[in-house]
C-alpha cells in the first residue's frame, strides 16, 4: 500500500514537470525557427514586418498529424506590448492551429508555419477564443522577399498573413478554413498556473520564460517599432 502511494506521489510531481519541459522546448523552438527564417535571404519582407501586432511561431508540424478535424499544429504567439501593440515584444501564449484543408499537402518532413497577425482586430480577436481564418478574420499567404511588400489587394486587406518553410524552402501559403485559439492548457503548463492569454498579453500576468528570451530578442532586433497606423 505504501508502495502503491509513493508511485501515485511520484507521478504527480513528475508530470507536470514533464508537462512543463515540454511546453518550454516548443518556445526554444520556436525562436530557433524565428531566427532561421529571419535570417534567410529570401524571408518575410521588413515592411511587413514592422506592421504585425503578433507573430504565430507553430514549429515542426508533421504530416501525419494532419486531418479532417484534427489537430495539426501547437506554438506560441507573442504580441508588442500595450493596449495599442505599440510596446516591446511580451512574453508569449500557447497556440494551437487545428482542422484546415484536407488536401493540404506538408511532404514527409517537418514544416514551420509562422503567421502574423496584422491588426488589432485579429489579434484581440484570438487572444480570447477561436478564430476561423477567413471567416472570422481575413487571411492570406505572405509575400515573400526582403524588399517585397503586401502591395497586392488581397495582402493590403488580410488581417492575417501566413507563411510555412519545409525542406528549406520558405513561401506563402493559405490556411484558410483552418482555426486558431489560445491553448489554456499549455499555458498552465508553461507557467505552473491557470492564466488567460489576453492576461498574458495586456495584464503582464506572468514574466518572460527563460526559455521565450532568445525568440523576444530576436523579434525585438528585427523589428523593434510598431510602424502600422492602423491602429
Amino acid at each position: 500500500m505504501k508502495k502503491t502511494l509513493l508511485g501515485v506521489s511520484l507521478t504527480l510531481l513528475v508530470l507536470p514537470a514533464f508537462a512543463q519541459d515540454k511546453e518550454q522546448d516548443r518556445v526554444e523552438n520556436a525562436g530557433t525557427v524565428m531566427k532561421e527564417i529571419l535570417n534567410a535571404p529570401d524571408s518575410i519582407p521588413q515592411s511587413v514586418l514592422d506592421k504585425a501586432d503578433c507573430v504565430v511561431i507553430l514549429p515542426s508540424v508533421l504530416k501525419f498529424a494532419i486531418g479532417i478535424g484534427g489537430s495539426y499544429g501547437r506554438g506560441v504567439m507573442t504580441c508588442r506590448g500595450g493596449s495599442t501593440f505599440h510596446g516591446p515584444w511580451g512574453a508569449p501564449t500557447m497556440m494551437a492551429l487545428e482542422g484546415g484543408s484536407a488536401g493540404l499537402q506538408l511532404g514527409g518532413n517537418a514544416t514551420d508555419f509562422v503567421l502574423l497577425l496584422m491588426n488589432s482586430r485579429s489579434a484581440k480577436s484570438i487572444l480570447s477564443s477561436k478564430v476561423k481564418l477567413g471567416g472570422d478574420a481575413s487571411a492570406a499567404a505572405g509575400p515573400v522577399g526582403r524588399t517585397a511588400s503586401a502591395a497586392s489587394d488581397v495582402t493590403m486587406r488580410a488581417e492575417i498573413l501566413s507563411y510555412s518553410r519545409a525542406r528549406g524552402l520558405f513561401a506563402g501559403i493559405s490556411l484558410e478554413g483552418s482555426t486558431l485559439r489560445p491553448d489554456n492548457g499549455a499555458n498552465k503548463n508553461l507557467y505552473g498556473k491557470e492564466v488567460s492569454a489576453s492576461d498574458i498579453v495586456f495584464k503582464k500576468a506572468v514574466p518572460v520564460p527563460d526559455s521565450a528570451k532568445n525568440l523576444l530578442a530576436t523579434l525585438q532586433k528585427a523589428s523593434p517599432t510598431n510602424k502600422s497606423k492602423g491602429n
